[in-house]
């Protein structure tokens, strides 16, 4: 197929519908289930939906609530972390990591990355906490896992807890367990375009702690221990009814979709032979569930043009690292200050992933970014 230059996208980044398509009889049927019942708040549909997700990623307990950023909020609350204190994560997050921690009334203390991984790099943790820290919160970004080992083994000395961002990472494993089974506690989001994603926001708390738990339940829902008895200040962050109904079907789908996604990894790794692009690295200690496939290029911008005049669709996870964006000034800290970072920002740019994606269409992509 010939594409003329300036044509129109013919292959998406990604394309929710086709996945709607793929299953629309069960999932009109779980939303029927619901509207038939006529609860829509915290009924049985996220009640199964939390023990369903909880024994998926392996612990005690999952607990629903309104987003992936709120998830992070309530999980460094419940950890007890408050106002004034630090959270050590990383430079190049997406912003919404860095605002549940705010939401907190803490200040990010960031960390640069590893070149290879894109993730928190262990070595130069310890450098950025301080008497203040009270949390470690490692991101699982684009899919792949940090190097928990030697960021647990800080945390465990210094007797600070780990809380993992998993908003990217569902279903990825590191050293034999999946995501979320390792620090105190774990935020996922469910953010429509996740590997596992709702019809709209949500989020949950994953964690083997009943104590860690019950807080969390009180927390998403006003501080209430019980109908209008309330113990503790509170927040209203539910995850509803309907996108739990949605969640159970993807849920059992969720294991192929990832295979899926490996595949046409696979076809991008194998086929991708152009000199100017770096490919990602799979680590070795996990599998990667390639949420994005990310290519770093020193001409970025012009081979993002390259493909969209190839009918390619693309995008930029992330332009800007947290400390350069205005809303965090305040951290006081210019270019330069964490280089990998901003090095991955300038050269990141994330090619079509879904599930759907075709073999043929893996294949053009391939071959607009190998005429590049």
């Amino acid at each position: 197929m010939t594409i003329e230059p300036n044509s129109p996208v013919t292959i998406p980044f990604g394309d929710l519908s086709r996945q709607y398509r793929s299953i629309a009889g069960d999932i009109d049927a779980a939303i029927k289930r619901v509207l038939d019942r006529g609860w829509f708040i915290l009924g049985e549909e996220v009640e199964s939906f939390e023990r369903e997700f909880a024994a998926y990623v392996g612990v005690r307990h999952a607990v629903g609530v309104g987003s992936g950023t709120e998830a992070i909020h309530l999980a460094l609350i419940a950890a007890g972390v408050s106002p004034g204190d630090e959270v050590a994560t990383a430079a190049n997050t997406c912003v919404p990591t860095v605002s549940a921690i705010t939401f907190a009334g803490a200040a990010p203390a960031l960390v640069d990355v590893c070149e290879r991984s894109f993730n928190m790099d262990p070595s130069k943790l310890e450098a950025a906490i301080t008497s203040r820290t009270k949390a470690i919160l490692p991101v699982h970004l684009y899919g792949q896992a940090a190097d928990l080992d030697p960021i647990l083994e800080i945390g465990r000395r210094r007797g600070i807890p780990v809380i993992e961002d998993v908003a990217q990472g569902h279903g990825a494993t590191y050293r034999g367990k999946k995501l979320g089974a390792y620090g105190l506690a774990a935020a996922f989001s469910f953010y429509p375009s996740k590997n596992l994603g709702a019809f709209g926001d949500g989020g949950a708390v994953v964690t083997d702690d009943d104590e860690i738990a019950d807080r969390l339940r009180r927390l998403r829902n006003y501080g209430e221990e019980r109908r209008y008895f309330h113990t503790t200040k509170g927040f209203n962050s539910r995850l509803d009814e309907i996108q739990a109904a949605v969640l159970r079907v993807k849920l059992e789908r969720l294991e192929d979709w990832n295979s899926r996604r490996r595949e046409i990894a696979a076809i991008y790794n194998q086929g991708i032979t152009n000199p100017r692009i770096l490919k990602p690295a799979e680590m070795e200690s996990g599998t990667h569930n390639y949420h994005l496939y990310v290519v770093r290029c020193e001409r970025r911008d012009d081979l993002r043009t390259h493909l969209g005049s190839m009918g390619v669709g693309s995008l930029i996870h992330y332009p800007i690292p947290v400390h350069l964006q205005k809303a965090y000034s305040e951290l006081g800290q210019a270019r330069g200050s964490f280089p990998i970072s901003e090095r991955c920002s300038d050269e990141v740019l994330s090619l079509p992933m879904f599930p759907e994606l075709s073999d043929d269409e893996a294949l053009q992509v391939v071959n607009a970014v190998n005429s590049f």
